[in-house]
């Protein structure tokens, strides 16, 4: 009998897709809004966590507009101080997600440090969060941390 992955809250594992580290500028409207900045940290193909000053509600919808792919109608699944879950309206194709991926394969050094950035900013927010928060940000400060040293790994790797 296969076993089911559970969340650091304890709660069943939801998601459908495994995610692949990011870190890719984006835009996103919500409704009449003007468009907001926002950072992809994580996609799958059927959604992705973004960082973004701008407030938004769980459930509202989004448009994200990520350069390679066609504009993504988008529900906020959960929202936590500045991080965003997204699941998009039609999941992406394998193919388009993995070219995607392939056309950002190497993060920059810059960009794992920012991974490091969002793990240690996350970390310190899950300290001071609520039960209802404690644990999206404590995993995605675990994630971010686990994403930083395995890109940092590749960074260091003798190119042959």
């Amino acid at each position: 009998m296969a076993e089911t992955a559970t969340r650091p809250d304890g709660q069943p594992e939801r998601r459908r897709a495994n995610r692949a580290a990011l870190n890719l500028s984006a835009t996103m409207r919500d409704g009449s809004r003007s468009k907001a900045r926002v950072r992809v940290i994580d996609i799958s193909t059927h959604g992705c966590r973004i960082e973004c000053t701008t407030p938004v509600s769980d459930e509202s919808c989004v448009w994200l507009a990520i350069a390679g792919l066609e504009t993504q109608y988008c529900r906020v699944v959960w929202h936590c101080e500045e991080f965003i879950g997204l699941e998009f309206e039609k999941p992406l194709a394998y193919a388009v997600l993995e070219k995607l991926l392939k056309d950002n394969a190497q993060l920059t050094e810059k960009a794992v440090g920012d991974l490091r950035s969002i793990a240690t900013r996350t970390h310190w927010l899950a300290r001071q969060a609520n039960d209802d928060h404690i644990h999206i940000l404590a995993e995605l400060s675990r994630q971010c941390a686990e994403d930083a040293v395995i890109e940092g790994f590749r960074l260091a790797k003798p190119k042959r």
